[in-house]
């Protein structure tokens, strides 16, 4: 199959859908009489735009390779309606890609993001010839990533999403007379976005009357649309073999982790794969502000057991799917991942891992950050929290227009501000690993009935300069002027933090555009927004803290 260099491509073959919908699709043929082992993307963004998995490349390996625009996109016909038809969808369009001339009958699912999502969808519904899917940087529930994040709305997504998805949609639905005129104010509204519609309230209302496109479903608030995509709990339905990759940096990072962990959970065959990465091409240095070497790449640097990313990739699709290679051994562990300041690949045999140990960190009195707990007399910490001067998102795990670049960026200007609390621990002698999922605890109060509470830890080098790792957000809808017990889940990391640097935990109560604002009244749908001044205490029964996940260093019992 490595030989093979001839490739016959068929543009717009038609599938129909059991409703009589026709949906087309690009045909990448091997040379040869194969049967050949059949690989199917679906993508709302065009099936001519780059894709996951290079189509011809694949083809040269000997895949039969399909890749489809889905319901209401680009060629395809019906309506768009965003996540709705993904499961019948994709199960017929298995089945279809499976009767194609020259595929051997077994089809494995590839692509990320959305199209990571299709293949999750098809997958519930089980259609009979599908072998394997890689679901890659996609989520497992959509209320927390995707939609939503800790009950906040994932405002910097959904509104330049909804935008550029508008194009295609009012290119095929209106009248010439019509087409040029609407086209051209969405994309000034793109342009816009941040002097305009992020600031507007009730978020995202205005915007979306104004040019009438389909929402991706956390503007409209709809409760059917998360469950048009969600994963979660539904993960018993998944029985074929499954390959996820995620980013540190990728703002679906998290339901990537918990479709793997689910599934190993079940039994089920899986691995995972976890790079530096933001959720964007080209997945390769720099990655924010930070370089972590030519081995972190994606594409190119032979650094895994069986080549680069890629390679790995269809490797695995070939054992699934091929019945010649079927008995051939897996070459790695099921889990491998980049370890951020180290900046190496490990392999390990579960995610978390089972080593990791649980640390608490206190938040202490005078930004102090220790592992032990503040003293019995340590004075609350406080700030002042407008909704109309609210903290400006600087990188992070994170999908927004372009001027919002994701990833780690240094945080000295989000930390000069006086309603961000900062605390930083002494300077490190030795190397601490911080690998898995890490949470904030605090105890905490605000003069509003409703407000948002937001923490990050980060990792300060030696010479001040404090990148960005993992945050979250918890969004209190009413009983937030009474002190209470506040976790916020920042979802998780693999950082060594090397001697000489520092550990910093951030805490405030915005991050605007990437989660919309609360506005401290409990009416989220008003346009009335009130100031709140916020207190986190440290001492006696009222502690804050930040739990690690840390790996013992080699002679500490690992």
């Amino acid at each position: 199959m490595s030989g093979l260099r001839s490739v016959g491509v068929e543009l717009d073959v038609p599938a129909r859908m059991r409703d009589g919908i026709g949906l087309r699709a690009d045909v990448y043929r091997p040379a040869g009489d194969g049967p050949w082992p059949t690989l199917l993307c679906r993508t709302p963004y065009g099936k001519d735009a780059p894709e996951w998995i290079d189509p011809l490349a694949a083809a040269r390996a000997g895949f039969l390779v399909v890749v489809q625009d889905t319901r209401g996109r680009y060629a395809s016909e019906g309506e768009w309606r965003p996540l709705r038809h993904e499961r019948e969808d994709g199960y017929d369009s298995v089945e279809w890609a499976a009767r194609l001339p020259g595929s051997n009958g077994r089809v494995g699912m590839y692509g990320l993001s959305y199209f990571g999502s299709t293949q999750l969808m098809a997958a519930i519904d089980q259609p009979p010839s599908l072998a394997a899917i890689a679901p890659s940087l996609t989520w497992c529930e959509p209320l927390d990533g995707l939609l939503a994040r800790g009950g906040a709305l994932e405002l910097g997504l959904a509104l330049p999403w909804d935008l550029l998805m508008g194009v295609d949609e009012l290119e095929r639905t209106l009248p010439a007379a019509e087409r040029e005129a609407r086209v051209a104010a969405l994309l000034d509204e793109h342009d816009r976005l941040t002097r305009n519609a992020w600031w507007e309230l009730p978020a995202g209302e205005a915007m979306l009357r104004r040019h009438r496109t389909q929402d991706l479903g956390g503007l409209g608030g709809d409760p059917a649309v998360a469950d048009w995509s969600r994963v979660a709990g539904r993960h018993e339905r998944v029985t074929v073999p499954s390959f996820h990759i995620a980013g540190w940096h990728d703002a679906f990072l998290q339901g990537t982790l918990d479709n793997y962990t689910a599934l190993a959970g079940l039994g089920r065959s899986a691995r995972l794969v976890v790079g530096p990465w933001t959720h964007f091409q080209p997945f390769a240095d720099p990655v924010g502000e930070l370089c972590f070497g030519l081995r972190s790449s994606r594409l190119g640097v032979p650094v895994h057991p069986e080549g680069d990313l890629n390679d790995v990739q269809l490797a695995w699709f070939r054992r699934q799917l091929d019945p010649a290679a079927s008995g051939e051994p897996e070459s790695a562990s099921p889990v491998r991942i980049f370890v951020m300041g180290r900046n190496a690949w490990r392999d390990e045999t579960s995610w978390p891992p089972e080593r990791a140990c649980e640390q608490r960190w206190f938040l202490g009195a005078g930004d102090v950050l220790a592992a032990g707990a503040p003293a019995a007399d340590a004075q609350p910490s406080r700030f002042v929290y407008d909704p109309a001067d609210p903290v400006p998102t600087r990188g992070g795990s994170l999908v927004m227009a372009p001027e919002f670049a994701a990833g780690p960026f240094d945080q000295a200007a989000v930390e000069a501000r006086p309603d961000v609390l900062v605390f930083t621990s002494e300077p490190l002698a030795r190397e601490l690993e911080v690998t898995g999922r890490v949470c904030v605890v605090l105890h905490a109060e605000s003069s509003a009935p409703s407000t948002d509470w937001v923490a990050r830890l980060c990792d300060v080098h030696p010479d001040g300069r404090s990148f960005n790792l993992c945050d979250g957000i918890v969004r209190l809808g009413e009983g937030a002027d009474r002190l209470r017990r506040i976790e916020i889940d920042l979802w998780s990391t693999s950082n060594v933090f090397l001697p000489g640097h520092r550990l910093r935990v951030q805490v405030t109560s915005s991050c605007f555009p990437r989660w919309d604002r609360n506005l401290n009244t409990g009416n989220q749908g008003s346009v009335r927004i009130e100031v709140a001044r916020q207190t986190v205490y440290h001492a006696g029964e009222r502690p804050s803290w930040i739990e690690l996940p840390v790996i013992p260093a080699r002679g500490d019992g690992a």
